[in-house]
């Protein structure tokens, strides 16, 4: 029997750990920080600045209108607080953060910025050093509900000697210690404790270190700018560079701009209609709005093709392209499988290219979950597609910016062109499922065998059973962010309630498939 507790009791604290590794990003998506609404507020004045006109006044001003008073309210300083703030003002406008040992203003090179082109400095993500709170690496601790039980389990699971008993209490000899987290799992009482640093933690990169001064850093040889450090940092250290600025100054010239929405805006704002969220945008000044899920459907048929041609007689297995953190991490980490990932162009590229084949003169918006886009946006073969990226947690800031609320807005005109599976691929599993059902049209007779992975770690071990030839024959797909693009770090709700959304959104559509697209026919073209 005692077998049996210990072993369930093993299996508890490892689902209490996957909840908590899963469930942290899920968990305070929705809920209002004092985090969230900071970096809310600083989004809505960029946006504000940018809709009533540059005034490098009113933006130097900006810190003491965010917070206000003489009391600091989440830092030692009030003063700390608003260089904080600066700082992330400069990053929403898209210029680089400051050496603060240089004398200069936060306006400091903003000339640049206040355009209607496409802007910001590398890096994408970045560690405002002096608001980092310099968290343990990994450390294992005692804590004083440490009860000095009989059994000492502590003391007996550690393979290192590192656990003793000193005055009544367990003690952990740090320089003995492993963090291998064996004590942690044997206490009963919880009393013992492994910290890491949660940017470090959910970096399935593993590109967070600590500089000379115990602070984090970003290894940029490493990172792929998935963005999950920027939303798992609790002291709002880590920032990601905007287009805010940048693209309501092209909203507000004469050039026609579109939004193309990606499938996973599906419950981001509430429960409203696509035909709202189209009326919202024309408000903002927006020529018309277009679904990424198109786009989707024509990257289906591509990677369909791709994998019946090639798999298995030219290559062993395929994975998918659409996710660009997650191709990005495997040609790094696996060069040899970079000729095995897709080369179809992403949902975001040829939907892009889809607007401007119709509207060459017009300038074209991503909006979706995802901060790797802006980085995929950014590349050479793709600047001339994608003008814009923003985050629906940034759009929702502009719509603060002039006061306009979803649900509020009517019902504008919207027939959804787009397939179930295109609109699937906001959802880790989705791809794979498309691309399976459009095989399954071109050739009945083909079986197709699917593997997935979601999460940067998840995606690497995925990879490594592909070495050993276990996936020959498979369409692999990988998803940076647990649970698929409704859980990017752009994304302003719990991604179970997205994820919901979404299956809502795809059972209503006419057409299930993307095979039967009727963009299909303009590929070959868009493909140049």
């Amino acid at each position: 029997m005692g077998v049996k507790l210990n072993n369930l009791y093993k299996f508890v604290i490892i689902y209490t750990d996957l909840l908590r590794f899963y469930g942290k990003d899920i968990n305070m998506r929705g809920i209002e920080t004092s985090k969230s609404r900071i970096r809310q507020s600083i989004f809505t004045e960029v946006a504000r600045l940018a809709y009533e006109g540059w005034d490098p006044i009113k933006f130097e001003k900006l810190p003491y209108k965010i917070i206000p008073g003489e009391i600091a309210q989440y830092r030692d300083s009030v003063f700390v607080e608003r260089a904080v703030v600066g700082e992330r003002l400069r990053a929403a406008m898209g210029l680089s953060l400051r050496k603060f040992d240089d004398f200069t203003s936060i306006c400091d090179g903003i000339d640049e910025s206040i355009i209607d082109e496409k802007y910001y400095e590398p890096p994408l993500i970045d560690i405002i050093k002096f608001a980092c709170n310099k968290c343990s690496e990994n450390k294992v601790f005692v804590t004083n509900a440490c009860q000095n039980c009989l059994e000492h389990p502590c003391v007996e699971v550690c393979p290192k000697n590192a656990v003793s008993i000193v005055d009544g209490s367990s003690h952990i000899d740090q320089s003995k210690c492993i963090k291998c987290g064996m004590c942690v799992n044997a206490c009963e009482y919880h009393a013992i404790v492994k910290q890491e640093r949660p940017c470090a933690k959910v970096c399935g990169m593993n590109a967070i270190k600590s500089d000379e001064y115990g602070r984090a850093e970003i290894d940029y040889d490493k990172c792929v700018s998935c963005g999950m450090c920027l939303v798992n940092c609790p002291f709002s250290a880590i920032i990601d560079k905007s287009q805010i600025f940048q693209t309501i100054t092209a909203v507000k010239s004469d050039t026609p701009v579109y939004a193309a929405i990606a499938p996973a805006f599906a419950g981001q704002f509430g429960n409203v209609s696509i035909g709202q969220i189209k009326t919202a945008f024309l408000k903002l000044g927006f020529t018309d709005v277009v679904e990424v899920a198109i786009g989707a459907d024509l990257c289906t048929i591509e990677e369909a093709k791709d994998f019946t041609n090639e798999v298995p007689d030219k290559q062993p297995f395929m994975a998918t392209s659409c996710c660009p953190a997650w191709s990005v991490m495997a040609k790094k980490l696996f060069p040899e499988f970079a000729p095995y990932i897709s080369m179809a162009l992403t949902p975001m590229v040829l939907t892009g290219r889809l607007i401007k084949k119709e509207h060459p003169e017009a300038k074209v918006v991503f909006v979706g979950p995802c901060a790797a886009k802006k980085l995929e946006a950014s590349r050479r073969s793709i600047r001339s597609d994608i003008d814009f990226v923003l985050t629906f947690e940034e759009f929702a800031s502009i719509l603060e910016a002039r006061d306009i609320v979803i649900s509020d807005c009517e019902e504008s005109e919207f027939v959804g062109q787009a397939s179930g599976d295109g609109i699937g691929f906001a959802v880790s599993g989705g791809v794979a499922a498309a691309v399976e059902n459009a095989i399954n049209v071109l050739n009945p007779s083909r079986e197709v065998k699917t593997a997935r992975a979601e999460g940067l770690q998840n995606c690497k071990k995925m990879l490594q059973i592909a070495k050993t030839g276990k996936y020959n024959g498979y369409l692999l797909e990988g998803m940076a962010c647990p649970g698929g693009c409704v859980a990017g770090a752009g994304t302003i709700v719990p991604s179970r309630k997205s994820t919901e959304a979404v299956n809502r959104l795809k059972s209503n559509t006419k057409n299930r498939f993307g095979i039967s697209s009727k963009y299909k026919k303009y590929l070959s073209e868009l493909e140049k």
